[in-house]
């Protein structure tokens, strides 16, 4: 392939993966876990996250988790109901911490594992801004959320940190599916539903590829205090990340005018 074909491709594959402005509908799934209590306690205790079924009929058991978290902003934690994310777990859980003023490896505890029952938790009229990095790349988000009645935005970033792809908004009308369990946890004293929503590349933006890491917000009362767990499944095929692909796109467009370069001053 000469240079010339080779930017041209890069402009297909980087112009599908940057430039895509309308998002695809969030997908349904089937998820099945296993209680580790019974009774009226089961909505308390573990609830390890067992595999994934897509409509297309893909069992998903190989999952990458959160391994670490970086907090942007957070409304600060002065007692009772303030602050906005923190840590939360189930009343019987034996995974995860309780952290009212949310650090980043509180975050990350909640987060790294696939205990159900180990969420973060937002005030209704919190604000936060959360990076989530995830210890593999991965090619589908799942996200669980305790109530069914929140908004979330959520967007993908590259391996620098940076937000790629557009901004999706989960909002009430997206419809969580009821992923079939209850949770009672710390923080609320009842168990409650949790709704279900798959996101893929295309709902973020992108085409192709894979991403490692989500920017997650709520922005005050309208959002309703999301209360979430997320995973994504292991990306299949390692493609370039959108950033990486410009900067190939870079050295080829510099490679091309090196070249026409040294043409011109032959003749």
């Amino acid at each position: 392939m000469n240079l010339r074909q080779l930017a041209v491709g890069f402009g297909l594959v980087a112009g599908s993966a940057i430039a895509l402005s309308s998002p695809a509908q969030a997908f349904s799934f089937k998820a099945d876990y296993t209680h580790s209590l019974s009774g009226g306690n089961a909505s308390k205790g573990d609830i390890f996250l067992d595999s994934i079924t897509l409509d297309s009929g893909r069992v998903i058991t190989d999952f990458s988790l959160v391994n670490s978290a970086n907090i942007l902003s957070n409304d600060i934690y002065t007692g009772g109901n303030s602050g906005a994310a923190s840590a939360d777990i189930g009343d019987l859980a034996t995974t995860g911490i309780r952290e009212e003023a949310l650090t980043n490896e509180g975050a990350k505890r909640v987060m790294n594992n696939l205990n159900l029952n180990n969420i973060i938790d937002t005030e209704d009229k919190g604000n936060f801004v959360l990076d989530l990095h995830f210890e593999q790349a991965v090619d589908n988000i799942f996200l669980f959320e305790r109530g069914m009645n929140s908004r979330m935005d959520v967007q993908a970033l590259d391996a620098d940190g940076n937000a790629i792809g557009n901004l999706l908004r989960l909002a009430k009308s997206n419809k969580w599916d009821n992923a079939g369990y209850k949770i009672d946890t710390k923080e609320i004293g009842r168990k409650q539903k949790v709704g279900s929503i798959g996101i893929s590349l295309a709902d973020l933006g992108l085409s192709t590829g894979y991403v490692s890491a989500l920017r997650v917000s709520s922005k005050g009362k309208s959002y309703n205090g999301p209360d979430f767990k997320v995973f994504g499944s292991v990306a299949a095929e390692k493609v370039p990340e959108p950033s990486a692909l410009l900067g190939i796109g870079m050295v080829v467009a510099g490679l091309m005018v090196s070249g026409r370069r040294k043409q011109a001053q032959a003749s």
